[in-house]
């Protein structure tokens, strides 16, 4: 899927950026609090390294990028201002806002901007072509957002997050400009392509978070590949369920059990499942946690973390990988109380990573996770930006984002 023929950002600056305009899908999706402060700025860290090589080389850099899901229109509480402002102290330079996305304030900004100037459109989703399943909506925004770069104008794409996106701004305008992969995006091409083509083994595979039917796909495409999967968060309780335990009042998903029974029957001697539980009265950071074995989950208790004993066979299944895979949560590590799991696994694969082992954290939950728990970025060979996009890459899907970066 990283075909050799997709060209990379250092081949546009050999071409000769000076003067130009660039644009740039970035992937600046950082999370909020309620007063609007951002409390993970990954994303727009892995962002700099792109933007500041054009800036530095004398582009003119129209930034393209979304917040959050706002329904198909303007919404305040949805604006990019926080992240210009974020992305202007990590670039030591201004970064403009437009007030629109591809309106008159970004025709007015975009033409006047000098060489090495950076400007941020306004929330590329607050333009409903940009999600359009019409080809012709998508593209005529896509030649909106290349009129904003001119005749010389080029395209990089550097939003691992979204390349698993058919929209306007990842897709389309990639038809229309010479086109390049980010120093980002051709970094997580060549990581998982190591997952998925040169893979050492032992070969672990940590899964979690809350639904199996997000995560079925990998499942069923790693199963064959992977020496172990281990299985944590609200996915394990319909597992759980598939072997016939009760599961009190936990997150299930009963549609799946049957799927879940055939995964079993199928690989039961790579899938492994929590042997013991935290559970609570109720879904509350201070609902007192109570540990129990797996298979005497109370009719009344929910399960929010897998318990030390499943933590200390998984640490020891990771223990001798050589090549480690973890995407989502073993419980609600927003939880202090349930954050043990998540927080002993992760040490489990940062210990295996120690030992010469290649290790790649699959963005989303997980990476603010790593964050949130205080431990170490550099504990593990790599920590994606894009949990979707990586999740159906190992699940052997097109990417369309990088798909349209190979033909030239």
């Amino acid at each position: 899927m990283a075909d050799s023929s997709i060209k990379s950002l250092s081949d546009l600056l050999a071409e000769g950026v000076e003067g130009r305009g660039v644009l740039v899908r970035s992937d600046l999706n950082v999370p909020l609090d309620d007063e609007g402060h951002i409390t993970d700025p990954g994303r727009i860290l892995a962002s700099v390294p792109t933007l500041k090589a054009l800036s530095d080389a004398g582009a003119k850099v129209v930034v393209v990028a979304h917040l959050g899901r706002p329904k198909g229109g303007p919404e305040p509480k949805f604006s990019l201002a926080p992240v210009a402002a974020a992305l202007g102290e990590q670039l030591g330079r201004h970064v403009q806002l437009a007030g629109d996305v591809v309106g008159s304030d970004a025709l007015a900004r975009a033409e006047g901007l000098t060489d090495g100037d950076v400007l941020m459109l306004e929330n590329v989703r607050f333009e409903k072509r940009e999600t359009s399943k019409d080809d012709a909506e998508r593209l005529s925004l896509a030649k909106a957002l290349a009129e904003l770069v001119g005749e010389d104008g080029a395209f990089v794409s550097d939003g691992f997050g979204v390349v698993h996106r058919k929209q306007a701004s990842v897709y389309d305008v990639a038809t229309l400009l010479p086109h390049y992969a980010g120093t980002l995006v051709a970094t997580e091409v060549k990581v998982l392509e190591q997952l998925t083509s040169s893979t050492e083994r032992p070969y672990a595979v940590v899964l979690g978070g809350s639904k199996v039917s997000d995560k079925l796909g990998v499942i069923e495409n790693l199963a064959t590949k992977a020496d172990s999967i281990v299985i944590g968060g609200g996915m394990c309780f319909t597992f759980l369920a598939a072997q016939g335990l009760s599961v009190g009042t936990s997150l299930l998903q009963p549609e799946m059990i049957d799927t879940c029974k055939k995964l079993l029957e199928d690989y039961g001697d790579v899938i492994h499942l929590p042997v013991d539980i935290v559970v609570a009265a109720e879904f509350a950071a201070d609902s007192p946690p109570q540990t129990v074995p797996a298979d005497k989950i109370p009719e009344d208790k929910m399960g929010l973390d897998i318990g030390p004993e499943s933590v200390k066979r998984f640490t020891a299944l990771l223990s001798n990988a050589r090549t480690v895979f973890w995407n989502g949560p073993m419980g609600v590590f927003e939880f202090p109380e349930y954050a043990a799991g998540t927080k002993g696994v992760a040490e489990a694969v940062i210990g295996a990573t120690s030992k010469g082992a290649f290790s790649v954290v699959g963005g989303g939950d997980s990476a603010a996770a790593v964050r949130q728990l205080g431990l170490p970025d550099d504990g593990f060979s790599h920590i994606s930006t894009g949990g979707g996009a990586s999740l159906e890459y190992l699940e052997g899907k097109k990417l369309p984002g990088i798909d349209i970066l190979t033909n030239s």
